[in-house]
Order: structure tokens, then C-alpha cells, then sequence
């Protein structure tokens, strides 16, 4: 006995701590809405991004426009805009964590393969040929217990930049049009709205019927965040051309305020001004070339933490896209 008592005195408590610790500890997660005080995400990555695609193999019409112009947005001009990103992450004290590396592979854009609401993780259907992208952070979700984890069945298409949880809303972009299944840039269905509904029956759940295009990305609202996003407590900026229906804007008018809305127009929405991203009520993360947009932010009282992202945005994505919120206060 004293022998043995002997040998585990010897080994590096350390040691067995992250031996067992994953079977012992769970993550906590909590999404109530887009402005919360944001404690821990998973920021994409820009390393082996990968070769520049082929105009056949491109997800958006932006992307298709500088694949054909020749000003695909380079590996060794992306990273630095992400790692920026993730400086100002890092500097309000949050938690980031990133994919797990797959060579030659696009990891930048986290918010379209699963997103939180409440206590709920839910993993995106997403584009079949993007499945990879998942695979790669499947090791944090494996700390988020199996009972809050959810997984849609194929026939449901949902992605994280059409869906933002603010507080007894969930608003929900979605496409309605007959031809859904000739949109590569329809991403979220009817199933998709109708399984959040079913999961959050104490929620309104609002759907936005979106504009959408395969080849003019100024008439594209790829996801809801394209054109609509919450700021602050009670602030938002909004695309009035993102939505087929002007019903379904004039709700957000409703909703927020006019005066609570700063209103994008179309080069604006192309140059993804929407696509912002909150770190609390009282700090946004914008490109900073959005002179107008960040402007505004500061004049409502708003700290706005300016970075590079114009390269990334070339891809038809920015700040939010590439973000993955896990726990908000």
C-alpha cells in the first residue's frame, strides 16, 4: 500500500487533470441576444484558406465577381485582418477559440455552421461541400452536453447569419420564392423557421422573406445579417432593398424605432455595413473604412473598436459571419 500511496504522490496532478477533465467539465453557453456582454466565441480562420476557387465552385456572386476580376482575396492579406480581430477579442477579456486547422480548406466564416440560442446549440445544415468547416470545431462542441445539443434533420436548411436571437424574438432570414432550389444563396427554408419554432415556443419567432440573387451581389442579402443587425440595447442598421416584402421591414421600423435605425443603401449592404459585430451593448467591432456607418455608432454613444476587414469582405462576409458566440452574459 505504501507503494502505491508512493507512485501516485509522483505523478503530476496537472497530468491527470487534463487527462480527465473533458469527461468532467462541461462548457457552459448562453445566447439571449446579439449585444450581451460576450464572454466566449469561436473566431474562423484564415490559414490554409486554400487555393482561389473556380468560378463553378464559388458560394455567393460576390465571390464569383473577384474570382472572375482576379482579386480573390489572398491567404497572407486575410490572416491579418482576422488576427486583429481576435486581438480586440482577446482585449475585452473574452474567450476565443478557434477551428482546428484543415489544410486548404476555408475556415473563415464560423457563424454559418452552428449558433447558440438560449442554452441551445444548434448545428447549421449547411452547404454539402462546406461539411468540413464543422468537423473542424466538433471538438468544442463536444464540451457543450449532449442534452443542449441540436441536429436538424437533412430536409431542414438553417445557417447562423440568417437566425439572431434579441431576447423574446428570434428573427429568422429565409427565402420563400417557388424557385428556393435555383438559389445557391438561399440558405435557410420554411423547415428551418418552422424547427425554431418548435424549439423555442415561448419565442416570437419572426421570419424575413430575403432578396436574393446568384449574380449581382448588390441584390443579395446572403443572410438576414446582410442586411439587418441589432446594436446597443435598442439600435439597429437595416437594408431596406434586403427584403422582398416591405411588410416585414416596416416590422423592424415598428420594432426598433425609426430614429433608432441607421438606414444602409445598396453600395453600403454590397460593402456589408450591416455585418458588424457587438462585443456588449457599449462596444461594436466595424470595418474602418465604414466612415458613415461609424460615425453614427459614436454619435449614439457607442466605443467602436476600427479594424481591416476589407479583404475577408470580398467573400461576402465580415465580422459577424466570422464569429461563433458560445456564452453571453
Amino acid at each position: 500500500k505504501d507503494i502505491i500511496f508512493s507512485f501516485f504522490c509522483q505523478i503530476n496532478i496537472s497530468y491527470i487533470f487534463r487527462i480527465f477533465a473533458p469527461k468532467l467539465i462541461l462548457m457552459k453557453i448562453q445566447v439571449k441576444n446579439e449585444t450581451n456582454r460576450l464572454r466566449a466565441v469561436i473566431l474562423g480562420t484564415a490559414q490554409s484558406n486554400g487555393a482561389t476557387p473556380t468560378a463553378q465552385e464559388a458560394y455567393d456572386p460576390k465571390s464569383l465577381e473577384h474570382i472572375l476580376a482576379g482579386t480573390y482575396p489572398k491567404e497572407a492579406d486575410m490572416i491579418p485582418e482576422m488576427e486583429a480581430f481576435a486581438q480586440v477579442l482577446k482585449k475585452y477579456e473574452v474567450e476565443v477559440y478557434r477551428p482546428e486547422l484543415i489544410e486548404n480548406c476555408n475556415q473563415i466564416f464560423t457563424r454559418d455552421i452552428g449558433f447558440v440560442i438560449e442554452d441551445k446549440f444548434i448545428k447549421a445544415n449547411i452547404l454539402p461541400e462546406r461539411e468540413e468547416e464543422y468537423q473542424a470545431i466538433e471538438y468544442i462542441v463536444r464540451q457543450i452536453p449532449p442534452s443542449q445539443y441540436i441536429v436538424p434533420s437533412p430536409e431542414i436548411h438553417i445557417e447562423g447569419g440568417d437566425v439572431m436571437p434579441w431576447n423574446d424574438h428570434i428573427f429568422v432570414g429565409t427565402y420563400y420564392g417557388a424557385d428556393y432550389a435555383n438559389y445557391k444563396t438561399a440558405r435557410t427554408n420554411r423547415e428551418g423557421v418552422e424547427l425554431l419554432k418548435a424549439l423555442f415556443p415561448n419565442k416570437i419567432v419572426k421570419a424575413f422573406d430575403l432578396v436574393k440573387s446568384n449574380t449581382e451581389p448588390r441584390d443579395n442579402a446572403l443572410h438576414l445579417d446582410c442586411c439587418f443587425q441589432p446594436v446597443g440595447t435598442n439600435k439597429g442598421i437595416i437594408y431596406k432593398g434586403g427584403f422582398r416584402n416591405e411588410q416585414e421591414y416596416q416590422y423592424l421600423v415598428d420594432l426598433f424605432g425609426k430614429d433608432n435605425l441607421f438606414h444602409i443603401e445598396r453600395e453600403e449592404m454590397y460593402q456589408m455595413f450591416s455585418n458588424v459585430f457587438s462585443i456588449s451593448p457599449e462596444v461594436v467591432v466595424s470595418e474602418r473604412n465604414f466612415t458613415r456607418l461609424n460615425n453614427w455608432l459614436r454619435e449614439q454613444g457607442f466605443t467602436v473598436e476600427e479594424i481591416p476587414y476589407a479583404e475577408i469582405a470580398k467573400q461576402e462576409g465580415l465580422l459577424r459571419c466570422s464569429t461563433l458566440p458560445l456564452l453571453r452574459d
